[in-house]
């Protein structure tokens, strides 16, 4: 199913990016999409889902195996250079929060099969 990452064995961290967005469109997409590329190549990136509304809110998803390597990708020289620009140009506000993924499950209609082994 594209639009969700792997579910890796837990557990692990998510880091939740919940911004809005200023009408500066300019650059914008292709910097999100070479932060997307960028982060995949990093020690401990374990896969990205992100949607964002017509109103500008976005919520991106990135998860990582330990909270040292989310440190070591907020320490990327091009990662800081694109927060920066964000800060200036692309939001008005944004949240981040950093969770410990200690149970994941999901489900699929296709197969109807639960996967979820119960609580």
């Amino acid at each position: 199913m594209s639009g969700f990452a792997p579910r890796p064995q837990t557990p692990y961290y998510a880091v939740i990016f919940t911004s809005q967005r200023t009408a500066l469109q300019a650059g914008y997409g292709e910097t999100a999409d070479r932060m997307v590329a960028l982060a995949a190549e990093q020690p401990g990136y374990l896969g990205v889902e992100s949607t964002r509304g017509e109103d500008g809110l976005g919520i991106t998803v990135s998860y990582w195996r330990s909270l040292e390597d989310i440190k070591a990708w907020r320490a990327v020289a091009e990662h800081r250079a694109a927060r920066d620009q964000g800060r200036a140009d692309w939001y008005s506000h944004y949240e981040l929060r950093i969770a410990k993924v200690e149970r994941a499950y999901g489900w699929d209609a296709v197969d109807d099969a639960p996967g979820d082994p119960g609580l």
